[in-house]
């Protein structure tokens, strides 16, 4: 054995042991804002040393991470050497959570752990039932993914980029619609990790210029925006957002076939399309109008105006505003009961309702889309973007 292949079986082999839980005590509130109790994340602990599979470096180090965070706060040692690998890497891993708060990190933790758990217990009752080798419920990379009470959670987690959207991120969205839509829950519910719910598109997508060209890269970008928007038409259940924080681009589009809007008093709602040259998405050209009216989803729309949460609510974008300090215990308390209601019906009476427009947002998605496209390969949006870059690269 090599010594470079020693490292990494060692490595491996201490973070297994260190991904659970370290010996300190439990500190923070006895509740926290998602509804997670210390009991909650008492069981996630347990649930974590159940695990009869080695999950890999990258996940155990997020275990590690959140659990610090969620019993100490932000990183707050200082950085191991170079050659101290291990601590290093433990290290990276905690302080790359930033300043995510103890109780969104305990949230995050029993997330994580459940989403591990569901994976065993869907490859062992696959595995009895003789289903071949059929996919069960995964970890994803920049999603948490859980279901609880009747709930699936599904986390923008990219918090050190603010949830910004990348390519890859934007096909996980889609499994994640297809596995909810699927699945048993009754409710499926959309939140960010950290300060922000989502900054929109990261627009490193479109520095990334394929062989073919910018031609080839509008063209790919919008059918997976096509992709994208239509998982959110044919969602079948109800579909919420617990909007945490400020909301850009097509985190907030989007937002105009949700079934209910949640969000606390911090949240913000911007949509700056033709500041960067581009036009609008996710069939918001036709739900923000029918919502709050054209002047005013022209003021969002075309001048990039930009709205509180409480402005928002009072266009009808959004359902209800709380506190930010109460936000996450009474948006989930809502959406708790609303889980108990006969989900039959539920999705039955959202399906009727949906079906007087379907066709036309899906009408209006394949137009919204075409339109992109052509921005996106002109000279005008190139600059839009550049321009973008360069006023970031002088802050």
């Amino acid at each position: 054995m090599t010594f470079m292949a020693l490292r990494r079986l060692t490595l491996s082999r201490r973070l297994w042991r260190l991904s659970g839980v370290p010996a300190v005590g439990f500190r923070g509130t006895k509740t926290s804002t998602m509804g997670v109790t210390e009991q909650h994340f008492e069981e996630a602990k347990e649930k974590l040393s159940s695990l009869k599979k080695d999950p890999g470096n990258d996940v155990k180090l997020k275990i590690y991470a959140l659990f610090k965070q969620a019993t100490r706060g932000p990183c707050d040692t200082p950085k191991p050497g170079m050659l101290d690998f291990i601590n290093k890497a433990k290290w990276d891993s905690w302080k790359s959570l930033g300043s995510i708060t103890q109780d969104e990190a305990r949230q995050q933790y029993c997330d994580l752990i459940g989403s591990l758990v569901a994976a065993e217990d869907g490859g062992s009752a696959r595995e009895s039932a003789g289903a071949g080798a059929g996919v069960g419920p995964r970890a994803y990379d920049s999603l948490l993914v859980s279901t609880e009470d009747d709930i699936t959670t599904i986390t923008l987690n990219r918090p050190a980029k603010k949830n910004a959207i990348t390519t890859q991120m934007y096909e996980e969205i889609i499994e994640a619609l297809q596995e909810a839509a699927r699945g048993p829950s009754v409710v499926t519910v959309f939140t960010g990790a950290g300060d922000f719910y989502c900054s929109g598109n990261d627009l490193s997508n479109f520095t990334k210029i394929p062989e073919g060209g910018v031609e080839q890269m509008a063209k790919a970008g919008g059918e997976l925006l096509r992709k994208f928007v239509k998982a959110f038409i044919d969602f079948p259940k109800p579909l919420a957002a617990a909007v945490n924080g400020p909301a850009v681009g097509i985190s907030v589009t989007v937002m105009g076939m949700f079934d209910l809007v949640y969000a606390s008093e911090r949240a913000t709602f911007h949509t700056p399309f033709s500041q960067l040259g581009q036009s609008p998405e996710g069939c918001s050209s036709y739900t923000f109008p029918r919502i709050m009216g054209f002047s005013k989803a022209n003021e969002m729309l075309l001048f990039n105006k930009k709205l509180t949460a409480v402005q928002a609510c009072q266009l009808g974008l959004v359902t209800e505003v709380f506190p930010d300090s109460s936000f996450r215990t009474e948006a989930w308390s809502r959406l708790r009961s609303y889980a108990k209601l006969p989900p039959d019906s539920l999705a039955l009476s959202k399906q009727l309702i949906r079906s007087v427009e379907k066709e036309r947002l899906h009408a209006v998605n394949d137009a919204e889309v075409e339109r992109l496209m052509e921005r996106w390969t002109s000279d005008e949006c190139f600059n839009a973007v550049m321009d973008f870059f360069r006023s970031k690269a002088k802050l």
